[in-house]
């Protein structure tokens, strides 16, 4: 690991984006919807204030509702909002400024960038390459669900990488939690405005947030949440992370559509399965099913070998070893043609196992060795450690995987 990723004490440097920059971009923010195709990229034809000027003059803007954009320019005061984001501790990051998340400028390949980003809370952001994580899931989680989020977060945390979620109930929720016990980075991601807490049963959950970590949005103060903008906002968990990890997710579900905004931004999208029968995990089953890109974790090892440096890989999973995994295959079959009850001479034991009499005592005599098998008046039985080892069979697959091998 190559130390750590992320702290929480960092401030912001200052910015080199103009004030005129910034108040257009304000007011664009407050006036149109976040990831409009049309005025983004007059944005990237014109700049910010040249856009602003022309919605101003009702000019027409490709495929954007303008009458409706002037609307809503009449009672827009940028300077209003910047006032108000810097009276609780928020300010807008923008394209340029030094802490720029760089890792959302990859949603230009998708025509939905991110104009300006409110920003409320000391946690850096992040620098060119994502060192973070997003975890989203169902808000109707199970306690296996919310555990699972929480141990993933935490993890995660320890090994020096930020968590992005939601702030909803559920998974969300639980990744944010899970951060925060660990003393780490955590970024809520709000389809609202950074002062507005939503749902407001996670209000103590909000200001920790925003007090160790950053609570950010592309809206401005004061706006409130609406159901469209949440599947947008879902854009942003995915472009700040390296990957994103579903933990619970019904078939219809929002946490889906972060999962493809990865996906299409060459993100890991990595799932945690659930019980086949369970109804909040049938989602993560459908999308195993629907992208063969998509990983099964299990385990925070396994999140940081997808996410993490190349060689940083999770030590594979192994079951316990018993004395009977050291055998060799002869020996293992004369050991399990043994009697258990009873006793049998070395020929019986040699048609049980289907070895040679000479294999089979040869056998017998390294199995009296481990402690396995013993002789009594020329004939072999098990000893109780014997009676153990068999009681931990394996599957007859495995077994000759382990033979051929």
């Amino acid at each position: 690991m190559a130390g750590e990723r992320v702290t929480t004490t960092a401030s912001p440097a200052p910015a080199r984006v103009g004030d005129a920059e910034r108040l257009s971009r304000a007011t664009l923010s407050r006036i149109a919807e976040p990831g409009t195709k049309g005025l983004i990229e007059r944005v990237r034809e014109v700049g910010a204030e040249q856009v602003v000027a022309e919605v101003r003059d009702g000019r027409p803007l490709g495929g954007v509702d303008i009458d409706a954009l002037r609307h809503r320019l009449a009672t827009a005061d940028p300077s209003r909002d910047l006032d108000r984001a810097a009276a609780v501790g928020a300010r807008l990051v923008c394209p340029g400024d030094v802490d720029w998340p760089a890792t959302l400028d990859d949603l230009a390949w998708e025509v939905l960038d991110c104009l300006g980003l409110w920003v409320r809370g000391p946690g850096p952001l992040g620098g060119p390459d994502a060192t973070s994580v997003g975890i989203v899931g169902t808000r109707a989680a199970t306690a296996y669900g919310q555990l699972i989020a929480a141990d993933f977060a935490h993890g995660l945390v320890e090994r020096g990488w930020a968590v992005v979620s939601g702030l909803a109930y559920g998974i969300d929720a639980a990744a944010h939690r899970g951060a925060l016990a660990a003393g780490g980075l955590t970024i809520a991601v709000l389809a609202c405005g950074v002062d507005v807490v939503y749902p407001k049963g996670n209000r103590a959950l909000y200001e920790r947030i925003r007090a160790e970590g950053a609570v950010v949005s592309e809206h401005p103060p004061g706006t409130a949440p609406q159901r469209t903008r949440f599947l947008v906002r879902n854009r942003l968990i995915a472009a700040l992370s390296a990957g994103t990890v579903v933990v619970e997710m019904a078939v219809r579900s929002g946490a889906r559509s972060t999962a493809a905004y990865a996906a299409r931004l060459n993100r890991h999208v990595m799932v945690v399965p659930g019980p086949v029968t369970s109804a909040v995990s049938a989602g993560c089953h459908q999308l195993l099913r629907d992208r063969p890109d998509t990983v099964v974790v299990t385990r925070v090892e396994e999140i940081v070998e997808q996410c993490g440096h190349m060689g940083e890989m999770a030590a594979p999973l192994a079951g316990p070893v018993t004395t009977r995994d050291l055998l060799g295959p002869t020996v293992r079959r004369v050991f399990e043609g043994v009697p258990v009850r009873g006793a049998a001479a070395v020929d019986k034991i040699a048609t049980t196992s289907g070895v040679a009499p000479a294999a089979a005592a040869a056998s017998l005599a390294a199995l009296a060795q481990l402690g396995l098998a013993e002789e009594r008046a020329g004939r072999w039985t098990m000893t109780p450690a014997g009676r153990d080892e068999r009681r931990h069979r394996i599957d007859p697959l495995a077994q000759l995987a382990l033979d051929v091998w």
